[in-house]
């Protein structure tokens, strides 16, 4: 009698927990979704109908499969390329439209006004999406890029101080010494080809981020921070692009998938090597000054415990890397193509920093002479923004526009297609032109906030400064040592991952002045 009646209970206890995972699954996946897109619905915004699990989700992976290789860019229509899908669907439903990203609704935001208001939004209410965290964990842990609250405040408030202008104007020796490296790289390879190099020069840039950034993080550990870097680097390949966004999928990246395997592999390495160079840069006696002995500091004045305070570093140290490291090396691979591609802004920055740099090694003063560089870098930044997606996620109620937005909405800006808008820009909007900078970027288009290629208002990427420097320093050096344009060989490939970087590289033929 007992035994049947423990077997009754078990059973019926099977079936309420059952029953309440069927409940939760329909609340999570159907009707919180359905009133959202109810309430948005109200406000007479539509957009395209999604499907139960996965929303939208296959529609924009199957757009992103899809994506056309050109040998043609003439026109920088780079929006169409890395997101088709959306763009499809903002010319279907309008400036402001839902999609469902997995049982994420989520409204795609092109209205100027709307935008601007949204940016400068600094209440803690409105901060980055939830499943950004999870997708990006084992690259960025809860860092700086990932975190929101106070969290986010704590990391901004040790972090930003040490890349403020006044401490990035002294990395200009660092930086000068790392494109040498480069130059004298470059001169080998011509020699070696008679004179013209046919150079992949990606990978070459990379080298030259991963000098600076190495330095100015770990001092004298540079070395130790080129491998991490490395890993980080293999790291964001495995798995983080728009071309595979299954981990998009709830409880995907828990499953033992080849490549989540790969992974979490790489995730433990880089955590081990980066605590390596912490311990041993505890058990030093001297002092340095860089961003890693901040962390350090940063972490022991927050009264954190080992393993929290373990887990602040190294997450800080793999957002360092992202913001500092990726971003410079691929928008300097899409400035030396668009200046291949284009030889008469060429020969025009050419000029220019010849006459100011007289066979020298530019300074702080010399760069900020370069105007004709300076729109150069500008319009790059502008066709190909190193993060040309912007993400937000409403938690609570809220209005921007004329559009209430409701708790657990999310909020998507892209920047490229704002970059390249005819209507702000101008008819010429998928053409290089620097001219459109002469006046700066306030003279250059209608909207300010139609212009963010590091972001904008309290969430603006802290390593602008270092970039901008790294930028000039590296095309002026380049220019007054070497003529270069485009090899046969390239592709004009814009592919998304964590930046908007060339997938088939850049390939330059490279000539000694």
């Amino acid at each position: 009698m007992k035994v049947q009646f423990d077997s009754q209970f078990f059973t019926s206890i099977v079936f309420i927990s059952f029953v309440a995972l069927l409940f939760r699954l329909y609340t999570s996946f159907v009707h919180k979704p359905n009133v959202l897109r109810s309430k948005l619905r109200k406000q007479g915004i539509s957009g395209p109908p999604p499907t139960i699990l996965l929303g939208n989700l296959m529609e924009i992976m199957k757009s992103q499969l899809t994506i056309p290789i050109s040998h043609s860019f003439l026109t920088h229509n780079t929006a169409s390329l890395v997101f088709p899908k959306f763009e499809e669907w903002r010319k279907q439903y309008g400036e402001v439209f839902v999609f469902s990203f997995g049982n994420i609704q989520s409204l795609c935001v092109s209205q100027t006004d709307m935008i601007k208001e949204i940016t400068t939004y600094t209440s803690f209410d409105l901060g980055l999406p939830p499943f950004h965290k999870k997708l990006f964990r084992p690259l960025l842990g809860d860092g700086i890029l990932t975190s929101n609250g106070t969290t986010w405040a704590h990391h901004r408030k040790i972090l930003a101080p040490e890349l403020y202008i006044d401490k990035v104007k002294g990395m200009v020796n660092i930086i000068s010494e790392a494109g040498e490296s480069l130059l004298n790289l470059w001169n080998s390879k011509i020699e070696a080809q008679s004179g013209v190099a046919d150079i992949n020069i990606d990978e070459d840039l990379k080298i030259f981020s991963g000098n600076v950034i190495s330095r100015a993080c770990f001092g004298s550990d540079y070395s130790k921070g080129q491998e991490i870097f490395l890993k980080l680097g293999a790291l964001q390949e495995v798995g983080f692009s728009w071309k595979n966004l299954s981990s998009a999928v709830p409880g995907m990246r828990y499953l033992p998938t080849k490549t989540n395997r790969k992974s979490w592999i790489l995730a433990k390495e880089v955590k081990s090597l980066i605590l390596q160079v912490v311990k041993e840069r505890k058990e030093k006696t001297s002092f340095e000054k860089d961003l890693l002995q901040m962390v350090i500091e940063g972490a022991k004045k927050s009264n954190l415990t080992q393993e929290a305070g373990d887990n602040f570093i190294i997450d800080n140290c793999k957002n360092i890397y992202l913001a500092g490291f990726e971003s410079t090396a691929v928008v300097s691979s899409w400035c030396l193509m668009l200046l291949a591609s284009n030889q008469n802004w060429q020969d025009r920055a050419r000029a220019e920093v010849l006459e100011i740099c007289r066979g020298r090694i530019p300074d702080l003063d010399m760069l900020s002479k370069m105007k004709q560089l300076t729109m150069i870098i500008h319009e790059t930044l502008r066709l190909y923004p190193p993060a040309p997606l912007l993400l937000r996620h409403a938690f609570k109620d809220m209005k921007f526009g004329n559009i209430d937005v409701p708790k657990g909405t999310g909020l998507w800006i892209l920047i490229i297609s704002l970059h390249t808008n005819p209507d702000i820009w101008g008819d010429d909007a998928y053409k290089f032109n620097p001219e459109r900078f002469a006046n700066g970027v306030a003279g250059a288009c209608k909207h300010p906030h139609a212009y963010m290629p590091f972001g904008v208002g309290p969430r603006i990427c802290l390593g602008q400064n270092l970039a901008i420097l790294e930028l000039k320093m590296l095309i002026a050096l380049i220019l007054s040592n070497f003529s270069f344009s485009l090899s046969p060989r390239y592709i004009h490939s814009p592919a998304l991952g964590i930046t908007m970087k060339p997938d088939h590289g850049v390939q330059l033929l490279v000539r000694k002045l």
